[in-house]
């Protein structure tokens, strides 16, 4: 086997270990917290459960990570950086990646979920009337969006997600790095 398919191959593999490692992580904590349970160790079922929901929410935040945007030509971009928050804040798993034009304007792409906030978020986005209040209203990978009077765009996505775009770019910039976020695939997780 030529030896740079040898290597591709070793490191799919060891992927694949991992991302099969963190799902049994999960899959642990949530039995064990099913046994305390059983066993009436109601505290302990309480921690290994809280513990499956901050790595789902992880598990999570990394995906939102793979679906932030490549720089687009003539800006560069700092490592994806994700995050999952548990339920003291609300529940919150979030991803971002900041942007550098070679005039030095500055975006962040921000994806956010998992959050009892979002869903009352979201109601107030997908009304027209107060979607129209907060800014002018644009679309976003065929999706309702509003971009407010810095050109600020936020997105609710399946009234589960939040996709906000910011930063001292012009408006148009931060509206074509809102459209390079596959959409798509983020309603589908």
């Amino acid at each position: 086997m030529h030896p740079i398919r040898l290597t591709l191959a070793i490191v799919l593999l060891g992927a694949q270990v991992i991302s099969a490692r963190a799902a049994d992580d999960i899959l642990e904590a949530i039995d064990r917290g099913r046994k305390a349970y059983q066993a009436n160790d109601l505290s302990n079922a309480k921690q290994q459960l809280d513990l499956a929901s901050q790595l789902i929410g992880q598990k999570n935040a990394e995906g939102f990570a793979k679906l932030l945007p490549e720089p687009l030509p003539g800006w560069t971009a700092e490592k994806a950086q994700s995050q999952a928050v548990g339920a003291v804040m609300f529940g919150a798993s979030a991803a971002s990646r900041s942007y550098t034009s070679g005039k030095g304007e500055q975006v962040e792409v921000s994806i956010t979920g998992d959050s009892a906030m979002l869903t009352q978020f979201a109601t107030m986005l997908n009304n027209p009337a107060l979607a129209a209040a907060m800014g002018k209203l644009v679309k976003v990978g065929g999706l309702r969006a509003i971009q407010n009077q810095q050109g600020d765009v936020i997105v609710v996505i399946a009234n589960k997600y939040v996709l906000n775009v910011q930063g001292s770019a012009d408006p148009a910039a931060k509206l074509a790095y809102a459209n390079a976020v596959d959409v798509a695939k983020l309603s589908k997780m």
